[in-house]
């Protein structure tokens, strides 16, 4: 079950990463203030309810036997680590930690941003499959 709840999860990401996000959000979902606050909230908000279509989706079609309250904790995870990394500092700060300012330099910061992003998928598909 592990698998396919990854994969509706990942699409689920993509969608909400992508097609989505409104120029908007990706331009001020890091912002200080009320404005970028928002866009962030906005922007974790789509992947809460596009997670959670996958999942509902993957019940119905695909008959997982997916508990609702391991599901809810899941989608949750997802929306919540979705906003902080989005804020881009932690990407900041793992790059420096990391020692990769030539990486960061070079488009790298959007490559870890997804790297994280999939692990709290990698997570939340593991948690929702162990839970159920």
């Amino acid at each position: 079950m592990f698998a396919s709840l990854f994969v509706l999860l990942y699409v689920a990401h993509l969608l909400s990463d992508y097609p989505l996000q409104t120029d908007h959000q990706a331009k001020h979902k890091a912002g200080a203030g009320a404005c970028g606050w928002r866009a962030n909230a906005a922007h974790a908000a789509t992947h809460l309810a596009v997670s959670t279509i996958a999942l509902t989706v993957g019940v119905a079609v695909l008959g997982l036997d997916v508990n609702p309250l391991a599901a809810a904790v899941g989608v949750v995870w997802i929306g919540v680590t979705h906003s902080v990394i989005d804020r881009r500092w932690p990407v900041a700060r793992w790059m420096a930690f990391a020692r990769q300012p030539g990486f960061a330099q070079h488009g790298g910061a959007a490559h870890v941003d997804q790297t994280a992003h999939l692990t709290a998928l990698v997570i939340a598909a593991l948690a929702i499959a162990g839970l159920s």
